[in-house]
């Protein structure tokens, strides 16, 4: 007898389940005090004290006081945990992993992507069960997926179906609660509902793999998430595996992208390119002692061209390196004033965010 759509789901769903953690962030008080985090009354004379509020607030198993959490999922039987980096993105907190059989863990976070929302953990654990990676490059649209997490933190084993609406999707992402944003590339853009908690869970294909990690919604729409391509955590593993940490190539500039709208509006004399320009409080737009510095790159030149490819909103310096190794040598195209030139640099490493 043929299986059913509905029992091919349920079946990967109970396959799933077991490898999908919460993971909960706890910071000590003083800390929190330090940062500026509002502690008062409702009402001066008859409000609760300082010291009732605090005790009000929810606490981790260690007494710290709980400031978010998220999901993740084994990817190595050994204690090895795929998140988003947004989960784990304090290095002064604490982060606990619960599994599915209500055992607890205190996570190392073993790297941080720079550039993409991926985080690693590792607990003290073996002989996990471990959800398998599949390939991210072989998704196709219209195809059935399964998102898997804890919804609002709070809703373990919370499951939603839906399908792959769009690839190759860019999106800017409120990344923290105070307000930093991140530019997200190459995202896959899904119906399955995704909640807040639901970061770093697995969005999973009927084969019962991990295709995404679940990572963003858009407030204000119906039906859009978005999650990253699992082929970008395959990587970071690898990287991790190999040289204990994540490794990127890094050109060193800091930039907008140019578009025709932004031509037209700011009388850009190209409708393309990167225009090296430091964002406000982001520091120089070109790093000291980078691939770009040496070359003589300077604040207001536009990149043309990386390697003879345009540099464009769709293809970015970032989606350019993803194709280069660190130490390689590529070719740069650079509008300047009235003229274009062309260098050649060798690219650096870029760190992880700690």
């Amino acid at each position: 007898m043929a299986t059913t759509h509905e029992e091919q789901i349920i079946a990967v769903v109970e396959r799933t389940l077991p490898a999908v953690v919460s993971v909960i962030v706890g910071k000590d008080l003083a800390a929190l005090e330090a940062e500026g985090f509002p502690f008062y009354g409702e009402d001066p004379l008859f409000g609760p004290s300082e010291d009732e509020i605090v005790d009000r607030l929810p606490k981790t198993d260690t007494g710290k006081i709980r400031t978010g959490g998220g999901s993740g999922f084994i990817a190595d039987p050994s204690g090895i945990i795929l998140t988003n980096k947004h989960v784990v993105v304090d290095p002064h907190a604490e982060y606990t992993v619960f599994t599915p059989s209500d055992k607890r863990y205190v996570a190392r976070v073993l790297a941080r992507d720079p550039i993409n929302d991926v985080a690693i953990l590792k607990i003290d654990a073996g002989g996990l069960p471990a959800l398998p990676l599949g390939d991210s490059g072989a998704i196709r649209l219209g195809q059935t997926v399964i998102a898997v997490g804890n919804a609002l933190g709070e809703f373990r084993n919370t499951v939603s179906t839906g399908i792959v609406s769009g690839l190759s999707r860019f999106i800017t992402a409120i990344t923290d609660l105070q307000g930093h944003a991140e530019h997200l590339r190459g995202l896959i853009q899904t119906d399955a509902a995704i909640n807040p908690g639901n970061s770093g869970g697995p969005l999973v294909s009927l084969q019962g793999e991990a295709i995404g990690i679940n990572s963003a919604i858009v407030f204000g729409a119906q039906n859009i998430g978005f999650a990253i391509p699992i082929n970008k955590a395959t990587q970071d593993l690898e990287d991790v595996k190999r040289y204990g940490r994540v490794r990127k190539p890094f050109l060193g500039v800091r930039y907008v992208p140019l578009t025709k709208e932004f031509a037209r509006k700011f009388r850009a004399p190209k409708d393309y390119g990167a225009l090296v320009l430091a964002e406000a409080g982001e520091g120089h737009a070109v790093i000291k002692g980078s691939a770009a510095d040496r070359a003589g790159v300077r604040r207001g030149d536009i990149i043309l061209e990386i390697n003879g490819k345009p540099i464009t909103a769709e293809h970015s310096i970032e989606d350019a390196l993803d194709q280069c190794a660190i130490g390689e040598r590529i070719h740069l195209k650079v509008f300047r004033g009235d003229d274009t030139f062309e260098e050649r640099v060798i690219l650096g490493e870029r760190h992880e965010v700690r």
